[in-house]
């Protein structure tokens, strides 16, 4: 009887788990609850014939009943490509400088490396070691260790879903701009006349903010006036898309030869630009403006929030991506390698391109402070010193220095012309890129060919950050349902179709505040949920020590114990404190947007309405509800299961790994088997 039976275990050499029956010690020879092994090259569809290296180099025919054979990488540069187009994006260039200039400077990027080291790293070598084991999508990796969390697969590809809709309109209006920056002068250099008047619209603001809001968006006022479809946006949405489907049509095969000129071409230009930015006047005061170091800093809550936000993003944790372009490896590549590489060449990016944007604004800033001072009026007597009316006598910071002690005394219009100030505008996100870096590029010789340059590096930034996305929504989907891997080609269209239908949304004169919308909510919260439950399955559910078996059976070699506490309780306990600090700061700020007021030609602040609250409630709920619904389909799945007759009878036979597995990889299963639960999760 089950009452009287006691079940011992035994270790094989190989890694694998024995279990006995008691009746005389003597081992079932039948294999009941056998675990399905780890899938292995030589295991799956069309084998690959593969380099010394591990790297695929030719597919064998398949039967043309299964579906096509996973692909592999040619080449670890074709990878190491890859993950490096899919983590340096669009943020490094205009969020963070943002951050690092708003959060102290070089305090922040101290912060910043810590946090990498300690939280952003780990978590990335954990989705690199899970993907590269299990050879299979985001839905297909946590499925496998326990088909109860299949669910954080599904979440992860309805973000990038929401991802990739709003961040290929991004694409969109950066070909907006590429297409309008060969002509001179270029169409934002100056403000256009009705008759012999300048519009009022553009005399208030810039010829910078007056081409983004007006010409190239048509902004409404507010989120509430949806007004019409902008076709411009439009035909630049359709481009974008296509240009995503070419370079997917094939899967990895297609997109790496992009991303051989994607992935390359943004470095390229970003030292273009850093050479040409330090040889411009006030880059330096940019510079030293930026990484100033104010360690003060480091006592604001929210300023880790910050910090530990843009590690996460910077590196993509929790899209998916990683894992999939991770399963594509062989067993034996250095993933934990790969983590330290990305994640640096991710960081010395960001700072390259912090050095350059503050370069380039230092020069905007110095060029609108000696116009503010030449245009004040003080009698000489008043300012020995100065002479306002040449520029280049005048020193900014001995003037600032001046005006704060002799400012309110003079009388006139004289007023404070702050370098700090001019800094400050439009230095995050579309503002940086479409406003005040674009202003810069005006004041440039030869402003059309650095426009040029400048929007097409934004074009191939966001197209191997998109191909990343488009490949964590579609590996995970071919490898659950055949009939999807059976049709890749069909699946790639259909999807960028739908992602341009859907993306509509964006191309009217509303857009940009939808944009705005799914950039703050649509991820943030979801993405960092995910990471949770992807910490904890693997390091609590599944064990780290175990973890750190299979990872030693890949690699040869065991990782430090100390990955193990990370990941146990400091990844975790980072996480869940990010988790938290987000929900109370939604909670205690109403969420506002950036709207446009045509009548003031400024920005304003304006909350959203209930509708709108509404959609944000309902993105977010939508991204997280296929956890709880695969957690519950899959309990109520094992429920109606019929029970085998061997565990009616109590009896648990060898389980033994297969020998071609090349890691000992097993589901929690075989955990709730040992601990006599008799709950099945395969």
């Amino acid at each position: 009887s089950v009452k009287n039976t006691e079940l011992t275990t035994d270790y094989s050499k190989n890694g694998s788990i024995e279990f006995f029956s008691v009746s005389g010690a003597i081992p079932s020879k039948e294999p009941v609850m056998e675990k399905q092994p780890l899938p292995t090259d030589n295991d799956r569809t069309g084998t690959t014939d593969m380099e010394p290296n591990g790297y695929a180099v030719e597919e064998n025919q398949q039967d043309s009943s299964e579906p096509p054979a996973r692909a592999g990488w040619n080449s670890k540069l074709e990878y190491f490509l890859a993950q490096v187009g899919f983590s340096v994006g669009l943020g490094n260039v205009w969020r963070f400088p943002y951050l690092c200039h708003q959060n102290g400077g070089g305090a922040f990027l101290l912060l910043y490396v810590l946090l990498m080291l300690v939280v952003g790293i780990p978590l990335f070598f954990l989705e690199l070691a899970a993907g590269q084991a299990i050879r299979q999508g985001s839905i297909g990796v946590w499925k496998y260790i326990s088909p109860r969390l299949a669910g954080i697969g599904y979440s992860s590809c309805v973000v990038c879903f929401f991802v990739a809709l709003y961040y290929n309109v991004i694409l969109a209006w950066s070909l907006f701009y590429l297409g309008n920056s060969f002509q001179q002068p270029l169409p934002w250099e100056e403000c256009p006349q009705e008759g012999n008047v300048t519009v009022k619209e553009c005399e208030k603001s810039s010829p910078t903010s007056y081409f983004w809001y007006r010409e190239a968006l048509d902004i409404t006022d507010s989120i509430d006036e949806t007004g019409s479809f902008n076709p411009y946006i439009v035909c630049c949405l359709l481009a974008a898309w296509t240009i995503v489907c070419l370079g997917m049509f094939k899967g990895i095969k297609s997109s790496v030869k992009v991303m051989y000129f994607s992935s390359i071409f943004p470095y390229i230009v970003l030292f273009c630009f850093l050479i040409r930015g330090l040889m411009l006047d006030g880059a330096m005061e940019g510079i030293t403006y930026m990484f100033y170091p104010k360690l003060e800093i480091w006592k604001d809550i929210q300023v880790w929030r910050q910090a530990a936000t843009q590690v996460f993003f910077a590196l993509g944790l929790g899209f998916g991506s990683i894992i999939a372009y991770s399963s594509y490896n062989p067993k034996n590549n250095n993933c934990h390698r790969d983590a330290y590489t990305v994640s640096f060449i991710n960081f010395l990016t960001s700072v390259l391109a912090t050095l350059v944007v503050f370069a380039v604004l230092g020069f905007r800033a110095k060029n609108k402070v000696m116009e503010c001072i030449v245009s004040g009026y003080v009698e000489k007597s008043l300012m020995p010193v100065f002479n306002i009316s040449d520029p280049k006598s005048v020193n900014t910071q001995h003037y600032s220095s001046w005006f704060q002690q002799h400012g309110s005394k003079i009388p006139g219009n004289l007023t404070a012309c702050s370098l700090e100030t001019e800094m400050q505008k439009g230095v995050e996100g579309t503002g940086l890129a479409f406003i005040a870096f674009t202003e810069a590029m005006t004041l440039l010789p030869g402003s059309p060919f650095w426009s040029a340059l400048f929007f097409l590096m934004l074009l191939n930034l966001g197209l191997s950050t998109m191909f990343g996305t488009m490949e964590g929504i579609l590996a995970p989907l071919k490898d659950r349902f055949k009939t999807l891997a059976n049709n890749k080609t069909k699946l790639t269209v259909f999807s960028c179709i739908i992602g341009f239908v859907i993306g509509l949304l964006f191309t009217q004169r509303c857009g940009n505040y939808f944009v705005t919308m799914f950039d703050d909510y649509s991820a943030t919260l979801p993405l960092i949920i995910v990471v949770v439950f992807e910490t904890f399955s693997v390091s609590w559910l599944y064990g780290a020590d175990r973890f750190l078996d299979d990872i030693q059976g890949m690699l040869g070699w065991r990782p430090h114990v100390i990955y193990k506490y990370l990941w146990k309780y400091i990844c975790l306990l980072a996480m869940l404190g990010l988790l938290l600090a987000t929900i109370i700061r939604m909670g205690i700020k109403p969420p506002t947007y950036k709207a446009w007021n045509q009548e003031k030609a400024s920005e304003e602040d304006l909350e959203y309405p209930g509708w709108a609250l509404a959609v944000l409630a309902l993105l977010i709920i939508f991204a997280m509800m296929p956890v709880p619904l695969g957690f519950i389909h899959t309990v109520l799945q094992d429920r109606t299961k019929p029970p085998t007759r061997d565990a009616e009878n109590g009896q648990y036979s060898i389980v033994s790994t297969d020998d071609k597995c090349e890691t000992p990889l097993t589901e929690l299963s075989e955990l709730d088997q040992m601990n006599g639960t008799a709950a099945l999760f395969s």
